[in-house]
């Protein structure tokens, strides 16, 4: 049995997640427009990712037993300056997304809630690779960006990346 206080973060998760993959599309929305299909690829691919976390939070709930309260999803829009500004977006995003699975961590140890600790740990560590690939995509921007041919070169490597469905077995 799962202690009420952590199945309602969950829930707020699942809504989280959603919300993630909503605003990826959004920024892959924005760099289609500016014709830059390869960073269009890799926020689709991010926001495919982020639904797909949603529906683990939602099975895991499922599976113990609980129902699964969907909320309202926010407009993600946002306007942006340049082809940074996306970007910056997105670290602060998932910098947002570590610390609400933090604190849904932070819950089920208080109640030594050890099954969802497990599952959690794999968050854990993919917010840990989703920091890292945020932080990479402004690295390589910083040093290549304003370079034409450089750019255009950035973005032909990110049309490489390559949809993967998540390894975690519920």
């Amino acid at each position: 049995m799962l202690d009420k206080a952590v199945v309602k973060l969950i829930n707020e998760q699942i809504n989280k997640e959603l919300f993630s993959s909503y605003l990826y599309l959004d920024i892959a929305n924005f760099y289609a427009i500016k014709g830059l299909s390869g960073y269009e690829n890799w926020f689709k691919v991010q926001a495919q990712e982020e639904m797909d976390h949603a529906l683990l939070f939602k099975t895991y709930l499922l599976n113990n037993g609980y129902a699964v309260e969907l909320g309202a999803i926010a407009d993600p829009t946002k306007k942006y300056g340049n082809f940074k500004d996306p970007l910056v977006e997105s670290l602060k995003h998932e910098q947002f997304v570590t610390a609400s699975i933090n604190t849904i961590y932070d819950a089920a140890m208080q109640v030594k809630d050890y099954r969802t600790l497990q599952f959690l740990d794999w968050f854990v560590k993919e917010q840990g690779e989703e920091e890292k690939n945020s932080e990479d995509n402004i690295l390589k921007f910083d040093l290549y960006g304003s370079d034409a041919k450089s750019l255009y070169m950035l973005d032909q490597e990110l049309k490489a990346r390559m949809y993967t469905p998540p390894s975690l077995v519920i």
